[in-house]
């Protein structure tokens, strides 16, 4: 596990979450550090999307602090976590399947050159595209063209051209939501070879999983919720699938759950 001395990358102290009668989110602690994968678990309803949205700014807490790189900040909105440079990779992916994976990589971020000085500009497509070799390589991801469209690339290869987009623009933070949902065996090992490249390259990974044997691979540390609390921290290598699932279920508690969580 991450020794206490070091300062993490991001940290969440305290979150509360509440919507209308249904308390999400109790006093919630998170953090990851560079170079760590954190798994994030929980049955469904335990707050693990809450919290996850909390921190992309989808969804505005209603007390506890956020903390990056050591400095409390506010979290307002999408565009403030992406200048601090936390992105997220939501299960919908959010490509466009009629583009090509330059297009997608560089979607509302494209490169222009002037064409008449103030007047009239067009899209720079071979600074994209090289461009877009370049971090492709960087993180050994495979696909036949950058120029192949989406909707033509596998399951993994579409995992991987959305994630290279969330990293592609200085983020230090990457949240993946069930990056291995409906893929087959040879896309998950595509995918989990990459966070693995993520966490080599120094970045802090949170991996939202329901698949425990991924998460047991990749991740350094896994978090439990339970009902919207904090129900456990594991070092993943000392920890056995047994207390996890125990973790999750509430096993080793013998308590009932808190009157309207979620």
């Amino acid at each position: 596990m991450a020794r206490p001395d070091r300062t993490p990358l991001l940290e969440l102290r305290g979150i509360r979450k509440r919507f209308g009668a249904v308390q999400a989110l109790y006093d919630v602690d998170f953090e990851v550090y560079a170079g760590e994968v954190v798994g994030l678990v929980g049955d469904n309803g335990a707050g693990k999307s809450s919290l996850i949205k909390a921190v992309a700014g989808i969804y505005a807490t209603d007390s506890g602090e956020v903390h990056f790189e050591g400095r409390q900040v506010t979290i307002g909105g999408p565009n403030d976590t992406a200048r601090l440079g936390i992105s997220t990779v939501y299960q919908d992916l959010a490509l466009c399947d009629n583009l090509d994976v330059v297009a997608n990589l560089f979607l509302g971020r494209e490169v222009v050159r002037p064409v008449i000085p103030g007047l009239v500009a067009a899209l720079d497509e071979v600074t994209m595209e090289q461009r877009a070799i370049q971090v492709l390589r960087d993180l050994s991801v495979q696909i036949p063209s950058v120029r192949t469209p989406i909707a033509s690339l596998s399951g993994g290869q579409r995992q991987s051209v959305a994630v290279a987009r969330s990293v592609m623009w200085n983020s230090k933070v990457v949240l993946l939501d069930e990056p291995t949902a409906a893929l087959g065996v040879a896309q998950t090992r595509q995918v989990l070879d990459l966070i693995k490249r993520l966490r080599a390259q120094g970045l802090g990974v949170v991996v939202i999983s329901h698949n425990l044997a991924d998460v047991f691979e990749v991740c350094d540390r896994i978090v439990v919720l339970r009902l919207g609390r904090r129900a456990g921290n594991f070092d993943a290598r000392a920890a056995s699938r047994e207390q996890i699932v125990a973790a999750i279920t509430g096993a080793e508690f013998g308590t009932p759950a808190p009157a309207g969580a979620a």
